[in-house]
């Protein structure tokens, strides 16, 4: 085998917030290995889009994922170094209208340089959803229409992308059923003491009355329950933001609480992972953690005090015997999850997880395959630039894509 065939494959993540970069990166190392196998490996190259919700160093401390290289970029930046670079496979870890912006960009890099007879060999596109898709299915859909690859977390999420698609008369072809890449983790065992988490979210709830009603539930079920551990897991310290803004942290809200909490309930930070080593009971409103806890087998209840609601992304769980009240988790009630509910949402409920990326990485190795040949098509997002201005001047404020 010559040489030249056993480069690493290299793949680029571009991500806007802490917890696109953790997804965008275990993607890319899921879907890369054995995407070529005459590689060597492949090698991670890690841009940051710089905006509001650029982590920090500490917020990438706590994901825990390594690239080869990692650097904060605008988006012209990136294409920049996309044109020079030319990667294998790019993984966009974005919103939606940061998607279609880069991706109208990739294609007019790739355009040019065909115009200009400077052109390389076209990079596969890949995107998807850094976890639970509950609100704006159509509007972020039709925003990553146009990737090689859109990942869908689950077999439930392909079906409804497909049929969002198909329903616009769009190409539904580049929808692949995966799963989410950090799931994993040891089985569920029981603590000592009994630890309860609560899973907070930065947006969900909004309200300042609502935030403050789950956080006085929190303390009451920690005094209620005195030989329990309770922990309120927080994604972000003050000053800092992730995927979503927080305007009303959980760290000012206990300052305010009256009776404070009591000594057996705390705030933790750090790697959901190995907060849920050592959970009894994970409870949240519609986190992603939900399913991260159910994948291990970890009771977990999704809370109904707010009601079941589009806006709280709590529907997302009806029909997965999860749905529960602190007033039924202060008596003592243990949600049991529905096993078909569970294989739905790629929480492999059967054992299968570890096949859950072979069709990505086949579809990946099929279209690294056709650029090697010059067959790949070029990028064709479904909405035209024109009416992509539509979503470009919030995003260029947002991200600075400029």
């Amino acid at each position: 085998m010559p040489a030249s065939n056993r480069n690493p494959l290299r793949v680029a993540v571009l991500a806007d917030s802490d917890t696109r970069w953790k997804w965008g990166a275990l993607t890319a190392n899921r879907i890369a290995t054995d995407s070529r196998p005459e590689s060597d490996g492949h090698r991670l190259s890690g841009y940051l889009l710089r905006g509001r919700a650029t982590p920090t160093p500490r917020q990438l401390e706590e994901v825990g994922v390594r690239a080869d290289s990692l650097r904060e970029v605008t988006a012209v930046e990136f294409l920049r170094e996309m044109e020079r670079e030319a990667p294998d496979v790019i993984v966009l870890a974005l919103v939606g209208g940061a998607v279609q912006a880069v991706l109208h960009g990739l294609a007019r890099v790739t355009e040019d340089a065909r115009l200009t007879g400077t052109a390389k060999k076209r990079p596969v596109v890949v995107t998807g959803y850094v976890g639970v898709v509950y609100e704006k299915l159509a509007d972020g859909l039709l925003l990553r229409h146009g990737a090689d690859v859109v990942l869908a977390n689950s077999r439930q999420d392909a079906e409804r992308f497909r049929a969002v698609y198909e329903g616009v008369g769009a190409d539904a072809s580049a929808v692949t059923e995966a799963a989410l890449p950090f799931l994993g983790g040891a089985p569920h065992t029981g603590h000592d003491p009994y630890t309860v988490v609560f899973a907070a979210q930065p947006s969900v709830p909004e309200s300042a009355a609502h935030r403050t009603y789950l956080l006085r539930r929190l303390a009451e079920h920690a005094r209620l329950h005195p030989d329990r551990e309770v922990l309120l897991k927080l994604r972000s310290k003050p000053g800092e933001h992730t995927t979503h803004i927080e305007e009303l942290p959980y760290q000012k809200l206990t300052q305010r609480l009256e009776g404070g909490l009591p000594a057996n309930c705390r705030l933790v930070y750090g790697h959901m992972g190995e907060v849920l080593d050592r959970t009894d009971l994970l409870v949240t409103i519609s986190s992603t953690a939900a399913l991260e806890s159910l994948h291990r087998r970890i009771p977990t209840a999704v809370l109904t005090d707010l009601g079941v609601r589009e806006a709280l992304g709590n529907h997302h769980f009806t029909g997965s015997g999860c749905l529960a009240s602190w007033d039924q988790l202060d008596a003592g009630h243990l949600p049991v999850p529905d096993e078909r509910w569970l294989a739905r949402q790629g929480v492999a409920a059967d054992g299968a997880y570890e096949q859950a990326f072979d069709e990505a990485r086949e579809k990946v190795t099929g279209l690294l395959a056709d650029a090697a040949a010059g067959r790949i098509p070029p990028l064709k997002p479904y909405y035209s630039l024109t009416t992509a201005r539509g979503y470009l001047p919030g995003i260029l404020a947002r991200h600075h894509l400029a």
